[in-house]
């Protein structure tokens, strides 16, 4: 069986032209992403995932209302404030910050090899999403954290079996893709006034 990193829409394959993220490759991308922490089973994941999922859901609900005029992600939201409405940019808005958060605890644990993952995905949680949660969330997420497998486990279950050398340098690419549309939509969300991630 291909190791489901292979198979999947990978965000540095989602087109970013001048006019923006094109909608409907990073949506595919991001279903790849929920169906990445399928494979850990435990449901530690479970509070990134489910938001997650609910965004993408929202985003698409508008993509799919307007296709023609929400071709990137940034006409998606020009064209819904022009109509007034909010919903599916209140959901982008979260829906980077679930991907910013991941981003930045798989781009630690890539670049600190000695780091326990519980740790990456702590730090990022701090730095990306911590202040936007109250204190009963930042309870159960922390509790979420420390259940975050070992390195190894993490590392077996994503390749599946597969060539772990390949899934570095995939998982590299990957994040360094994820990573140009996460900074590329902060700021054409703060910059327009549509939300801050």
């Amino acid at each position: 069986m291909t190791p489901h990193f292979e198979t999947v829409k990978s965000f540095a394959d989602v087109p970013i032209k001048e006019e923006g993220v094109q909608t409907e490759e990073f949506l595919l991308a991001s279903d790849g992403l929920v169906a990445m922490f399928d494979l850990l089973g435990s449901g530690v994941f479970g509070f990134v995932q489910a938001d997650i999922k609910s965004n993408i859901a929202g985003v698409r609900q508008e993509y799919d209302s307007a296709r023609a005029e929400s071709a990137t992600l940034e006409d998606l939201v020009r064209q819904e404030h022009a109509r007034k409405a909010k919903r599916g940019t209140q959901c982008l808005v979260r829906l980077i910050r679930g991907l910013a958060f991941t981003c930045l605890a798989l781009q630690t644990m890539q670049t600190e090899p000695n780091c326990a993952l519980h740790v990456c995905f702590r730090r990022a949680y701090d730095v990306v999403l911590r202040h936007h949660h109250t204190f009963v969330v930042r309870s159960v997420v922390t509790l979420a954290i420390r259940a975050v497998p070992r390195r190894d486990h993490f590392y077996a279950q994503i390749c599946e079996g597969g060539d772990g050398e390949k899934f570095e340098a995939e998982l590299k690419r990957w994040l360094v893709g994820l990573d140009a549309i996460v900074q590329r939509m902060k700021i054409f969300l703060a910059e327009g006034g549509y939300g801050r991630v």
